[in-house]
């Protein structure tokens, strides 16, 4: 039925939304430095902590009520907070082992993943933390009739919200590593760092902010994901990394579009063969359908064979 389609559509384009963005930092940590950043889903968990915490305390205790204002105030601090978390784990886990054998950052990446889950799972408690629906509404797109009732495909203004955010951030950080001097030490360190290091370029505050970068992205997405479920927990940042890491190699890992593109085609597998199969089975779609698609494609939906140096 066309309306059911166009609903699971919407859907399935505000869950890729997410899945995306959070796929944006893993491909630009390994474009730059090789590594696959596997706490990368805990910072975005962390994030979405963050940003309940915020929101409780200005709704809670200093009483803010315009609720435009205080979105405002909790997406910067927490961006900010998320941002200082991204340094701090490059700064003391990642940069020490950049040398290292290719394992040893691996092992450490994994590393920091736990202590971040079993982190926040202490000092914030194992049991889901709830926030009632902030963004409510929507337009009726379409209205369609069945044995059953009425059918309505709606477009909530949360959604709304969620893919013109990702639509804006991903033309702006495409902009800035395509036209703006960071942009360019970045893709300087993809090419060879060394080189860029002879050049001047510091790699090492080249690589950091890489990495804050993708934080604050986590952190747009952690408060998005919070604000659309309306629930969090310890454990949301491993689900949601593992599927950003399959959107990022779906859609070649290294790019930005392409984590973008595969981000959103993650969201809509699952969707889909939710709405139309069965909900168990969601991820095993997912997944299936990433490895017949590197089986024929290695590099990705959008990614570039890798040149070997001699």
């Amino acid at each position: 039925m066309l309306e059911y389609f166009v609903q699971q559509l919407i859907n399935g384009l505000t869950l890729g939304s997410i899945y995306g963005l959070i796929a944006i930092g893993y491909t630009m940590v390994y474009g730059i430095i090789g590594m696959i950043n596997f706490a990368h889903g805990d910072i975005f968990m962390v994030g979405s902590f963050i940003a309940l915490a915020t929101f409780l305390i200005l709704t809670s205790v200093f009483g803010f009520v315009f609720l435009p204002v205080v979105l405002l105030i909790v997406l910067i601090i927490a961006m900010l907070f998320t941002s200082a978390w991204g340094w701090t784990v490059e700064r003391f886990a990642y940069r020490p082992l950049r040398g290292s054998f290719r394992l040893a950052p691996l092992i450490t990446a994994i590393g920091m993943s736990i202590v971040l889950q079993n982190f926040v799972q202490v000092t914030q408690g194992a049991r889901v933390k709830p926030l009632p629906p902030q963004i409510q509404g929507g337009i009726t797109l379409m209205e369609g009739s069945t044995e059953n009732g009425t059918i309505l495909v709606q477009l909530s203004y949360m959604q709304m919200i969620i893919i013109f955010t990702t639509l804006v951030l991903m033309i702006g950080f495409t902009l800035l590593i395509s036209r703006t001097s960071l942009g360019r030490a970045q893709r300087a360190c993809e090419q060879d760092r060394k080189m860029a290091a002879l050049l001047g370029v510091n790699v090492d505050r080249t690589i950091s902010l890489t990495f804050v970068m993708g934080a604050a992205l986590a952190a747009v997405a952690g408060l998005m994901f919070l604000l659309l479920y309306g629930v969090i927990d310890f454990y949301i940042g491993f689900l949601a990394g593992v599927k950003a890491f399959t959107a990022a190699v779906l859609g070649g890992i290294g790019s930005l579009p392409g984590a973008m593109l595969g981000g959103l085609a993650i969201g809509l597998i699952e969707v889909f063969w939710s709405g139309y199969f069965t909900v168990e089975y969601k991820d095993v779609a997912a997944f299936s359908i990433l490895a017949i698609v590197l089986i024929f494609m290695p590099s990705g939906l959008l990614g570039k064979p890798e040149v070997e140096k001699v």
